[in-house]
């Protein structure tokens, strides 16, 4: 509780460290309270933060999973994750299925971001209905250890473009909104943040 600075419970369960945690934005969508975290033994995990219980865990990861991050359309209901096995995997949280495995990165995946909607539309009704699987151009960054940052077509699963320009791990990327919609951020660990232009692959500053 923020406001009292008091701890409300532990969630307890998993075998090793957890590095990233989230709230489900799809659970929240359908009034259910749930917590998703990642853990570094290679599983995804949902928990009922109501009723304080484990419940669904997707598996398919070979090694260590470091971010997730949900879709900002059809209301968060996919996932994606990034693995110190070097792969990106998409999944639908409602089927709790893996759809696509993305393969590139040379080194661990340290971070993940998913384009959000962009509309001049106001019905997030309308903008939450459309389909992932249907060529509607969503796509993903990831930054890696590799010192790279790469981008994927979810529908077609192929990498579109690669970034180079950092000179140590890249820890943080942020796809931009509104104005700055043709945009990513990265931060590494070479002591820059770097804005990019996604349209020509250089860097604006």
């Amino acid at each position: 509780d923020v406001d009292n600075n008091k701890q409300i419970q532990s969630f307890n369960g998993h075998a090793n460290y957890t590095p990233y945690a989230k709230f489900s934005s799809y659970h929240y969508h359908s009034r259910r309270q749930h917590v998703i975290c990642s853990s570094y033994n290679k599983d995804i995990y949902f928990w009922d933060f109501k009723h304080n219980k484990q419940l669904q865990i997707l598996n398919g990861h070979t090694r260590y999973v470091c971010c997730i991050e949900f879709s900002p359309f059809n209301g968060g209901r996919y996932l994606c994750s990034g693995s110190l096995d070097n792969t990106l995997r998409l999944w639908d949280v409602e089927t709790l299925k893996s759809l696509h495995i993305f393969k590139g990165h040379e080194d661990y995946i340290l971070c993940v971001d998913i384009l959000p909607l962009q509309s001049n539309n106001n019905n997030n009704n309308i903008m939450n209905n459309i389909g992932v699987i249907g060529g509607n151009g969503y796509t993903i960054c990831s930054g890696s250890r590799d010192k790279t940052i790469r981008i994927w077509d979810i529908e077609t699963t192929k990498q579109c473009d690669i970034f180079k320009g950092h000179k140590d791990w890249i820890m943080s990327v942020k796809y931009g909104s509104n104005e700055l919609v043709n945009t990513i951020l990265s931060g590494s660990w070479d002591k820059s943040v770097i804005l990019w232009d996604i349209r020509s692959g250089q860097q604006i500053q």
